[in-house]
């Protein structure tokens, strides 16, 4: 009997490693293909700030091996990125057997949006943000200071923007899984728009440089994503796991499976 007990958890096991080694390859070969690449990824990168840059001015690197180790850390960075949709789809195929049949038609589509959104915010942050938040920053430096940034705390402080703006963008995947589950409504989140809406300026006051420009832009594409996800929310509201509880043939493929093996 403990035998047939651990069997199920090896099985689990075993995929599991499958799927992380599988997401672990494809960033492994991205990053080998763009670490040839890597200094001109960093000068991508870079391009905003050293635009706003005085004339003369250059970024430094106050570390010996940081001109080295910067432009790694920012292409594995990347290769992270980029591998996102592999590394979902893993993700995806290791939990579909235990899904219901309807479940799986939510996951998949939100998988797929919340990659989208999560490039969106990025792609965002790096053409409208930067240049407004870099432009601000320059020019508040006193007379006398020459704004010199080091490349790695420069990495350090755009990878967090890039993250912010990532993560803020996904805000209609979360107000669907929430209405999903049952843990809300969209009545209940129409009656808070006011407290959203302060919500959504504080937390780009939290996240983004102090000037009203970045963090403005932060806030309303953030309250206008909420208004997103209130809209499309209504048509999943009550199809979580006890519909599918209450269907006999809406069943996980783990238990059809299961049963096909006792029969």
């Amino acid at each position: 009997m403990a035998v047939e007990d651990t069997q199920p958890l090896i099985s689990h096991l075993i995929e599991l490693r499958k799927r992380l080694l599988n997401s672990i390859i494809a960033v492994l070969v991205i990053f080998l293909a763009l670490v040839y690449f890597a200094n001109d990824i960093y000068q991508i990168v870079s391009a905003p700030l050293i635009s706003q840059m005085p004339v003369g001015s250059t970024m430094i690197a106050t570390d010996v091996a940081s001109p080295f180790f910067a432009p790694i850390k920012l292409t594995i960075y990347v290769s992270v990125f980029l591998s996102a949709p592999v590394i979902l789809y893993q993700i995806w195929a290791f939990i579909a057997p235990a899904l219901y049949k309807h479940e799986r038609k939510l996951v998949m589509p939100l998988l797929f949006s919340s990659t989208m959104l999560f490039y969106i915010g990025i792609a965002f942050a790096y053409f409208v943000v930067f240049p407004l938040a870099f432009g601000f920053l320059t020019k508040t430096a006193p007379i006398g200071v020459v704004m010199s940034t080091d490349i790695t705390k420069y990495l350090d402080f755009v990878m967090a923007l890039f993250m912010a703006f990532g993560v803020a963008f996904e805000v209609p995947v979360a107000i669907i899984l929430l209405c999903w589950m049952g843990v809300t409504t969209p009545e209940a989140l129409k009656k808070k728009r006011p407290y959203i809406l302060v919500g959504a300026f504080v937390v780009g006051m939290l996240l983004t440089p102090p000037d009203v420009f970045s963090q403005t832009l932060l806030a309303i594409p953030m309250y206008c994503l909420f208004e997103v996800g209130v809209f499309f929310s209504r048509f999943y509201v009550g199809k979580g796991r006890r519909r599918g509880e209450e269907d006999p043939e809406d069943a996980p493929e783990a238990e059809d499976q299961h049963s096909n093996k006792e029969s």
